[in-house]
């Protein structure tokens, strides 16, 4: 399996790989990103599984970075993971036809996202 993790936050994506390997029962490979621009320019190469997508990033949100992915690849399997737990946030993640919003204070939900088939 083959995760990208996309948080301006080194200490975070650190984490987020720790839990997605840990849970995991599988060998994954992490591809770390720390901006939006940089998971675009980079899907295509990687082609993860899937995408943990910070919603508040640099210059290019993540709302807007998973649209961008979404157009090279309308089955893009995105998770949004924001410590902005917030019902406009999930709703526009819903929006975005994402694979679903976790937030940052509770992770647990991010193992059966990732292992639950689409």
């Amino acid at each position: 399996m083959k995760i990208m993790i996309v948080d301006d936050h080194a200490d975070m994506r650190r984490m987020l790989g720790s839990i997605v390997a840990i849970g995991a029962g599988v060998p994954v490979e992490i591809v770390e990103c720390s901006d939006g621009e940089e998971a675009v320019r980079r899907y295509t190469d990687e082609h993860p599984d899937h995408v943990l997508m910070d919603v508040q990033l640099g210059e290019m949100n993540g709302f807007t970075a998973a649209e961008r992915i979404q157009e090279q690849d309308p089955l893009a399997s995105v998770i949004f993971v924001s410590s902005h737990n917030t019902s406009a946030y999930r709703t526009k993640a819903k929006l975005l036809r994402a694979r679903g919003f976790v937030s940052k204070e509770n992770l647990s939900e991010l193992d059966t996202l990732l292992h639950t088939p689409h």
